[in-house]
């Protein structure tokens, strides 16, 4: 559904989250290892989330990756997913057609809208801390 990369900044963020809300921050090297994911593709993701606003990094041996505990409320999902995929995930044909609308439908069109627009409440209305406190409360993972 999500492209490589937003699925490493999304899994990346959550664990962030679960470690800035022990007060820690966290090493790119760490983050690599507990979402699976290529370092200096991490890197470059993590980069954009920066310039974002949505994480922050902080140099030098005591730096690292955070966010802080008060903003994972107000950091919605979709905003990770826009920042990384922008809102193709919203727009394109389902199929994979150049050219799909309501005038001219794929076979899929009708049903897609609708999967599009529940997708799009869901990410709009869950939370950066919502999904972290799921993996602190051993709820939901990160990785097999």
């Amino acid at each position: 559904m999500f492209s490589k990369a937003c699925e490493y900044g999304i899994k990346a963020m959550i664990y962030v989250a679960t470690q800035s809300l022990k007060g820690d921050r966290v090493k790119i090297g760490d983050i690599v290892e507990k979402v699976g994911s290529p370092e200096a593709f991490t890197a470059k993701i993590l980069s954009d989330l920066v310039k974002n606003g949505l994480i922050e990094s902080l140099k030098g041996p005591y730096g690292g990756f955070a966010i802080q505990p008060a903003k994972m409320e107000s950091i919605k999902v979709i905003q990770i997913v826009s920042v990384i995929d922008g809102d193709s995930i919203f727009r394109g044909c389902g199929l994979g057609l150049a050219e799909c609308n309501a005038l001219e439908p794929c076979p899929m069109h009708s049903k897609f809208v609708k999967i599009r627009s529940e997708l799009k409440k869901a990410l709009e209305t869950t939370s950066l801390l919502e999904l972290a406190n799921g993996i602190k409360t051993g709820k939901t993972i990160l990785i097999r």
